[in-house]
């Protein structure tokens, strides 16, 4: 009796089924992997998120006012809480803010506006410029025109606040170029998308006796310019919750915000505004700036999700805070 072996052709062709046998089979324990170690980081992030909202909702309820008199809420925006609370119970206030964050896109915009009349004014506006939150914004403002004089200058203003004043010195008799050039924050003005700027020229600018100009606009007194610029937040992408934690130092107490000590709570946020909400004692939502005087109750909302284009999708976590001590104005 004859013992027959493989044939070579046998052979291979039993290793090639082994080998894509064992590719599938690798392939599958990969894949398991993958999804087990997204699976786990999604949940880390998850639960990062909710103890997150524990602590803030925990501190917000024990807020009160700031040792240097503060009121109980410094700043109630759609993105950002600034409030005081004794979060380490040693019997001092600290200033606590929580906040998202995320690298900002610098923006600009540029006008310029004349005054034909002797001490005249003019303005320029810039409305909605942009529907993220601002993290800073400044505006570089400049003058040309009947300035050479002491008494010749110019006062600006954002939204009616004054700045301060350019071309007291230096700015030249119809210098045919932009003179005085000074740079202010705005920061404060521009967050709600829309903000005016007015330079004001004083009594003696183009007063009547040649005080007047011919660049670019003929018989004019001032010219100014104003280059407004901005940083916002794209919320389109990854946001972080952050916290920031000020001790108070010094007599009298304060709250120097460089000593601010900033730590992440949370990431993969994908909310649109507002992640923050605000409500009087009778449950309705308040907008600025009547929520730092009417608010009762505080609303935190995030949405998780480590990758948007893969399952298990979002995850929403939700939380309200009754701050205790505004309790007896409800």
């Amino acid at each position: 009796m004859k013992n027959k072996g493989f044939t070579l052709i046998e052979m291979l062709v039993t290793m090639g089924i082994f080998i894509v046998a064992m590719g599938a089979v690798s392939g599958f324990i990969a894949s398991s992997y993958r999804s087990q170690a997204y699976t786990f980081q999604q949940s880390s992030a998850i639960n990062e998120a909710r103890k997150g909202i524990e602590t803030m909702v925990k501190e917000l309820r024990e807020a009160r006012m700031g040792d240097d008199g503060a009121y109980i809420i410094e700043k109630a925006e759609d993105y950002e809480i600034i409030f005081y609370s004794d979060i380490d119970k040693d019997g001092d206030t600290e200033r606590i803010r929580y906040f998202i964050y995320q690298s900002g896109t610098l923006e600009s915009q540029e006008g310029d506006c004349v005054s034909y009349s002797q001490g005249g004014s003019c303005s320029v506006d810039f409305n909605d410029f942009t529907q993220e939150p601002i993290e800073d914004a400044e505006v570089e403002i400049c003058a040309e025109g009947d300035l050479n004089g002491g008494n010749e200058y110019v006062d600006t203003y954002a939204d009616g606040g004054y700045l301060d004043r350019i071309c007291r010195n230096g700015c030249g008799q119809c210098s045919n170029q932009w003179e005085g050039c000074t740079t202010f924050d705005v920061t404060a003005q521009a967050t709600d998308g829309s903000i005016s700027f007015m330079a004001d020229g004083s009594s003696a600018v183009g007063s009547w006796g040649g005080g007047f100009c011919d660049w670019e606009q003929n018989n004019h007194s001032m010219k100014a310019k104003f280059t407004f610029s901005w940083t916002e937040t794209d919320l389109s992408e990854n946001i972080i919750l952050r916290k920031g934690v000020t001790q108070p130092t010094g007599y009298p107490v304060e709250y120097p915000e460089e000593n601010e000590n900033v730590t992440i709570l949370s990431q993969y946020i994908r909310n649109q505004l507002p992640i923050f909400r605000y409500f009087d004692g009778d449950g309705s939502e308040l907008a600025a700036p009547a929520r730092l005087e009417d608010t009762k109750l505080m609303r935190v909302h995030l949405i998780i999700n480590i990758n948007p284009l893969r399952a298990p999708g979002d995850f929403e976590l939700e939380s309200n805070v009754q701050i205790r001590n505004l309790k007896d104005n409800l």
